[in-house]
């Protein structure tokens, strides 16, 4: 799987806008997008269908970004799904630094992570819950 990208951006008007036209005059296509923001910090949580270019548009534009591979999971979609993985990911001592939805099929919800110990957080993630 691809890259994702965790990008900080100032929580102000055009921040996502800025981002975007850049990403987008540099022929990068976004295959999936999520973020927030709260105060003065933002921050965006992609991913793309050219690691290449989006991390040259990033670098070159001094954004401060996290970069790991998507690891993907599949939540029971119900109340706790999302926490009984968390804490699983938590007790084994990893740092989520994004997630993004990708959707829902039956009663699994299907995520990709990026985190700071994937080696540890790969067979967490990967079992079918």
């Amino acid at each position: 799987m691809s890259k994702q990208f965790v990008v900080q951006l100032k929580n102000e008007p055009g921040s996502l806008a800025n981002l975007s036209e850049r990403l987008a005059a540099a022929g990068v296509d976004l295959r999936a997008i999520g973020g927030g923001g709260i105060g003065d910090s933002g921050h965006v949580i992609m991913t793309t269908a050219d690691d290449v270019h989006a991390r040259a548009v990033l670098t070159e534009d001094g954004y401060a970004f996290i970069e790991g591979d998507s690891i993907l999971a599949e939540v029971d979609d119900k109340p706790g799904g999302m926490a009984r993985l968390s804490r699983a990911l938590a007790d084994a001592g990893v740092n989520v630094y994004g997630h993004l939805f990708l959707g829902r099929w039956g009663d699994r919800a299907m995520f990709t992570f990026v985190v700071d110990k994937p080696e540890i957080a790969r067979p967490i993630l990967e079992r079918k819950r």
